[in-house]
């Protein structure tokens, strides 16, 4: 037995302002009853043994240890920057001198 008819599809497309052939009513219909199923499916085996989850095996972080590596030299990173001051990045004046 259906549990979304056609005429609901086509009542909350109108609704929506949403342009819909009677094709795609159909079709929309069958699909959106395939997900009523399914979730009255679920919703059949639910008790109160069962405790709510919202994934079926629990999740941990994997993180591993923040260890310090080698780095770049200064001098090797600001060769390939357009223009370079006491050892920093030189960039355009986006201010004006505003007091």
């Amino acid at each position: 037995m259906s549990t979304i008819s056609t005429a609901e599809v086509a009542r909350v497309a109108a609704l929506a302002r949403v342009a819909l052939t009677d094709a795609e009513v159909e079709r929309l219909a069958k699909e959106l009853d395939a997900v009523a199923s399914s979730f009255a499916r679920v919703n059949s085996v639910v008790s109160a043994e069962i405790p709510a989850t919202s994934h079926p095996v629990p999740l941990t972080n994997v993180m591993r240890e923040d260890v310090p590596g080698p780095t770049l030299d200064v001098e090797e990173l600001l060769a390939g920057a357009p223009a370079s001051e006491d050892s920093m990045f030189l960039v355009p004046q986006i201010l004006g001198d505003e007091e």
